[in-house]
């Protein structure tokens, strides 16, 4: 009998325990979905988008289908509400912390649980947690999800306002994007529709946790020696009960006292001949993976594995002779950047899934990339991008997002901001591809040149506040958060540095050059205006006939249909393309013939400048086109269409990307040929040269070729020279 009553008695004292491992999994249950006003409810999945969810219940057809866009403008006016039920058991209940992890909430929304108001957001970029334990109850629980219109919402914000804010990538009346934490290009760009999302655009995850658990592990390079790498760990630790705690690192094990609240550990460590992480291009990509584990008593309790690169990247950007410089050094190496500018890959994040993201970053790879700018008008991207960026050699310069607009000067807003730069500042910062934090896209550049003050009729103390609210944003706030979180990477403040409209200006810092385009100059000035760095410069294309026809209604495939014109947000787009196009191939009357011939421009124009940005080294150090990608099926700047196919133009980027180029030039009688090296060694080539002798008509070639050697990282340059009709003579100029 007493053995009886003791088995009972252990059994009773072990169901009570708490559960020994802390956990985390995808909140996993049947949502539904409607339209506030509605009363039928959808079965739907997340993460999901209205628009998409829409689709699914052939509420409407498929956005980019024609002129869709106009028509469902509606949605972005309503609130949509969604719902799950879901069964909380006495085993979920015995933990202390019952946690909801929101990834991604697009953006106002409020949370029920139980029918009780618990949480509202007001930030898409931010990751929202919301500890529910106290709001459960055993059994049948109810979790309601209210997204409100931002466009509803914000319209009051913005007409009570002091003073007008600009959004010029809007066309609509009501221009709420600069009240508003969410991806910019959602109200519309120059390349790209307007579709105001909702819904849940990243999972919600179901955490638990007893005692204490790891919130976030950062490993970063403190130092390069030959032989060693010295590394630092940072590990972030929430504790409800304060105690002993131990923390193994890769087994080896820290005793630490610990306090309730937030604690941060630190920790170096060395490794010994290290292989270090390089750009595409210069080097391996090889990843290190450390394990973290956290033990109460003898019992693991949370635990967690780290993937990180050996390297150490430094913004070089500081006086010189010429003027002001703007490279990168990776382990100590100056880099020349090949690369382009990224955005979103869709309108309904949601639907990007992996496999779209490997073949997009992959292309990029492909072409010689080593770096993408991560845009300020779009989001902080999925972990998948940035793992893939390591995985491929590609630098990120990642802004933060914000673009093209000034923004409102209030308390709440700046708190905003700083939550969203920590919360991604922290999930990104180990990436080894991570090479510079920028505070925004183009709003200093807009400030002094594009006649905001006169435009907006603001007064000076108007002026003066807007001002000091952006020198607030993006020279306090901002740069104080990657100070204390991840001063390893670079901060600048915007891109671009220098405007394009003066000489001088090419000398210093970097650079957006749209004299192509917006100022109607020929390719060849692209020759003459050669900047310390090329962060943003294109030329619009179309995509295929076929990608579009999938879309588009056959009656609607001409260049003056009411379909074609929407798709250009270029209020000088088709002008621009027919401008230059029928320059180098005439005029044409044919659509297919028409679209060919937008791409094969958009290839001379991109060839040109990575001529003459390369040709420029040391002077230009970098080179990023405006843009790799797409986000649907419309004319536009990018060298990858919607689903990821090339352009004419994609295969001229990777040419003039390869890490060795030849480029030719005829001066006179003579042919200058430039050799230029990205590698990291010094290079040897055999060169076999055939030249047309357009006077005799007949090809003179250089038979067997010969052999030049030229310095790694810089330009050889030789002087082809004429002697007689089928000899020719190789004059070294290197400098």
């Amino acid at each position: 009998m007493k053995n009886l009553l003791w088995i009972v008695f252990t059994l009773l004292l072990f169901s009570c325990q708490k559960p020994t491992m802390n956990s985390s999994t995808v909140f996993e249950s049947d949502w539904s979905f409607r339209k506030q006003t509605d009363t039928a409810w959808m079965p739907i999945k997340i993460p999901g988008a209205v628009h998409t969810h829409l689709v699914e219940h052939q509420s409407f057809s498929h956005p980019y289908q024609n002129n869709n866009e106009l028509d469902q403008e509606w949605v972005e006016r309503e609130n949509w509400e969604y719902q799950t039920t879901w069964t909380v058991t006495e085993e979920l209940l015995e933990n202390d912390h019952i946690e909801l992890e929101f990834e991604g909430l697009d953006t106002y929304a409020d949370l029920y649980v139980n029918d009780t108001l618990r949480l509202s957001t007001d930030n898409m970029f931010r990751t929202w947690r919301l500890d529910v334990k106290p709001y459960l109850k055993l059994g049948e629980n109810t979790l309601k999800v209210i997204f409100i219109s931002p466009v509803n919402r914000n319209t009051p914000i913005l007409q009570n306002y002091k003073y007008k804010l600009p959004s010029g990538n809007e066309t609509v009346n009501i221009k709420v994007g600069s009240f508003t934490r969410k991806a910019a290009y959602h109200f519309g760009w120059d390349w790209g529709p307007r579709f105001v999302t909702a819904g849940f655009w990243r999972p919600v995850n179901l955490n638990t946790w007893n005692h204490a658990r790891l919130t976030d592990v950062n490993i970063q390079t403190s130092k390069l020696t030959d032989g060693q790498a010295e590394m630092r760990v940072d590990v972030e630790l929430e504790v409800d009960t304060p105690d002993a705690y131990t923390l193994l690192l890769d087994g080896r094990a820290y005793e630490e006292e610990l306090d309730s609240g937030i604690n941060v550990r630190s920790y170096k460590f060395v490794v010994e001949n290290p292989q270090l992480w390089w750009p595409n291009g210069q080097g391996e990509q090889p990843l290190y993976q450390l394990s973290v584990a956290l033990k109460k008593a003898r019992s693991v309790i949370d635990q967690t594995t780290k993937k990180y690169g050996i390297r150490t990247i430094e913004l070089i950007n500081e006086p010189d002779s010429i003027g002001t410089s703007y490279y990168f050094k990776v382990n100590g190496r100056p880099i020349f950047a090949k690369g382009a500018n990224y955005i979103p890959q869709d309108m309904f994040l949601p639907t990007v899934d992996s496999t779209r993201y490997t073949r997009i970053l992959s292309l990029a790879k492909d072409a010689n990339m080593n770096m993408l700018r991560v845009w300020g008008g779009g989001i902080y991207e999925n972990d998948l991008f940035y793992d893939l960026c390591d995985q491929y050699g590609l630098m990120v310069w990642q802004d933060f997002m914000f673009a093209g607009s000034m923004y409102p000067a209030d308390a709440s807003f700046h708190a905003s901001v700083v939550d969203e730069a920590r919360d991604n500042i922290r999930r990104i910062r180990s990436h080894p591809s991570l090479a510079l934090w920028c505070g925004n896209n183009e709003m200093e550049v807009a400030w002094n040149n594009w006649g905001w003050q006169k435009g907006f009729r603001w007064s000076k103390e108007d002026s003066t506040e807007i001002w000091e609210n952006y020198l607030h944003i993006f020279e306090k706030l901002l740069p104080a958060q990657v100070a204390a979180l991840n001063p390893e990477i670079p901060y600048v403040p915007t891109s671009p540095l220098s405007n394009w409209g003066k000489k001088e200006n090419f000398n210093h810092g970097s650079m957006h050059y749209w004299g192509v385009w917006h100022g109607r100059e020929p390719f060849e000035k692209f020759k003459e205006n050669v900047p310390r760095f090329m962060v943003e410069y294109g030329f619009q294309s179309f995509p295929s006939y076929a990608s579009m026809a999938a879309v588009i209604d056959s009656s609607e495939m001409h260049l003056a249909s009411a379909t074609m014109t929407n798709r250009q947000k270029s209020y000088i787009g088709n002008g621009m393309i027919t401008h230059y196009a029928e320059k180098y191939f005439g005029k044409t009357n044919d659509f297919k013939t028409y679209i060919d011939n937008s791409q094969k421009t958009q290839a001379i124009a991109y060839r040109m400048a990575i001529q003459a940005h390369r040709l420029g080294t040391p002077h230009c150090m970098g080179t990023l086109f405006w843009q790799l990608n797409d986000c649907w099926q419309g004319p536009s700047w990018s060298v990858l269409e919607y689903d990821g196919t090339p352009k004419v133009a994609y295969a001229e980027v990777k040419k003039w990307y390869s890490p060795v180029i030849a480029v030719g030039e005829f001066k006179k009688d003579n042919l200058h040929l430039t050799l230029l090296s990205d590698l990291p060694e010094k290079t040897t080539l055999d060169v076999e040269l055939t030249v047309n002798n357009l006077t005799h008509r007949r090809t003179i070639t250089l038979e067997g070729g010969q052999t030049l050697i030229f310095p790694a990282k810089n330009a050889s340059r030789y002087v082809v020279k004429l002697i007689q009709n089928d000899t020719l003579l190789f004059e070294d100029q290197t400098e």
